[in-house]
């Protein structure tokens, strides 16, 4: 048995040839990891304090022994189920915190049936430093920005129809970024998380032409957008879309009027402090009546004003772009000559 150790670069090159497997304890990889990367922890969260503590009391041998002696019982099961992935078709890309001895072990008792194991060289942490250089390249970002309810997202993705580079940042953090952003999507991933996955597509990104991502404030409902990214987009040319009010407040009651009531009254009067208690009350009375359309034009008090403020500051690197969705090909098309 030979362990191949793989530096970072090399295993994002060949990322889709490896099925990765995290050997930390569950905990860690619920905290982030790579993106469609499994966890098979060699040490339970539980087992990992037993250990930490004793390298704290006892030193490293004593730690090693005691680590050594609790995986001891799970190796055939570690073994079956390394063999479970390997007949899928993929080689086993281990990796722990920093490459060191939790891959080194697992890779030991893979390698013990006649496989051939991979290791990170530098873990996850190796990983980490990639990502954060990400947020560093010199991008050609441009911001596609419009009131609510224009239908900037499915704009977005017109736009990658027709071979126009986009990032999602709704998307990757499970959020369209209002208070009522969360509703009908997946539980939000950890910042940590919705960095790791933003930094593999921005290093797909072809920095000689334009990106285009949609117009977010730094925090997509609990996910912080990494400094580096959030700088380049306070600097970026904004294309305004201009939809009329009428689209807008269909749009919005087609998106949010089937969920539940007082899941919607809970969001709406999150909102109470910037709407104003008489809004925030008007507004609920319309939703429970079933009356959407004066339901949403209470709330748009709101998200406009906070919109045209928007508009006003960043006057001097906006174009604005009208927008009919009854047309909409042909306004995307407008918008690619923008670019």
């Amino acid at each position: 048995m030979s362990v191949k150790p793989i530096q970072i670069e090399n295993a994002l090159s060949n990322k889709s040839n490896f099925q990765w497997v995290d050997v930390r304890s569950e905990s860690e990889f619920e905290k982030a990891h790579f993106p469609g990367a499994i966890n098979i922890p060699l040490l339970s969260n539980e087992h990992r304090v037993l250990v930490g503590t004793c390298y704290k009391q006892q030193g490293r041998e004593e730690a090693v022994a005691l680590g050594l002696d609790l995986v001891g019982s799970k190796m055939q099961s570690l073994f079956r189920k390394y063999r479970e992935i390997e007949n899928l078709g993929k080689p086993i890309l281990f990796y722990c915190w920093r490459g060191g001895l939790r891959s080194q072990i697992s890779s030991t008792i893979y390698g013990w049936g006649g496989f051939s194991p991979t290791i990170l060289v530098g873990g996850y942490k190796s990983f980490r430093t990639w990502a954060h250089k990400q947020f560093e390249r010199q991008l050609s970002i441009k911001i596609l920005s419009g009131k609510t309810g224009s239908g900037k997202t499915e704009i977005l993705y017109l736009l990658k129809e027709k071979g126009i580079q986009i990032i999602d940042l709704e998307g990757l953090a499970s959020h369209k970024g209002s208070a009522f952003g969360g509703l009908g999507l997946p539980p939000q991933p950890s910042t940590e998380m919705f960095e790791n996955c933003l930094a593999l597509e921005l290093s797909e990104v072809n920095v000689n032409q334009t990106v285009i991502i949609e117009n977010e404030s730094r925090l997509i409902g609990k996910c912080c957008l990494p400094l580096g990214i959030w700088s380049k987009m306070q600097e970026a040319p904004i294309i305004e879309i201009n939809v009329d009010s009428l689209t807008r407040i269909n749009r919005l009651i087609q998106e949010y009027a089937h969920f539940n009531r007082d899941h919607l009254e809970e969001k709406t009067r999150v909102l109470q402090k910037k709407l104003g208690g008489q809004h925030t009350q008007e507004a609920v009375q319309y939703l429970h009546e079933g009356n959407f359309e004066k339901w949403i034009e209470k709330l748009l008090v709101y998200y406009d004003k906070t919109y045209q403020y928007s508009v006003e500051k960043n006057i001097n690197r906006s174009t604005h772009v009208d927008f009919h969705w009854a047309d909409k090909n042909n306004y995307v098309n407008t918008i690619i000559s923008k670019l």
